[in-house]
């Protein structure tokens, strides 16, 4: 079994910034993508931005130029950069691991942004 968890998140005026991070624990042999998704309320969860193994990243449109991933392997450890934030990133962010060919996601944390 594989866990995830999340640390970082909070209240933010806009335009400042934040980190999220998620460290996985358990039986890890090895971690294909690590992401980032999120969801406000009344709204589907999204793809915000996912890393592979080999580092190739993609992001939403809507964060592009805003936010970056970065992934620590020796740590099994995700990380998401938000700079410029605005009050539509406002949502549960969640963070998520494909642990060979298994899913996992974190508990979720919240990202507040004010205007």
């Amino acid at each position: 079994q594989v866990q995830l968890v999340e640390s970082g998140g909070g209240l933010v005026q806009a335009g400042g910034s934040l980190r999220l991070s998620c460290a996985a624990s358990g039986k890890i042999f090895s971690i294909n993508v690590m992401g980032w998704y999120r969801q406000a309320p009344g709204k589907q969860r999204e793809l915000v931005a996912r890393i592979t193994a080999f580092g190739n990243t993609n992001y939403a449109d809507s964060v592009k130029g805003r936010f970056t991933i970065s992934r620590d392997s020796a740590k099994n450890t995700v990380y998401l950069q938000m700079n410029s934030l605005k009050p539509e990133d406002t949502a549960t962010y969640y963070c998520n691991m494909i642990v060979t060919q298994s899913n996992y996601w974190g508990q979720g944390t919240q990202v507040t942004v004010s205007s």
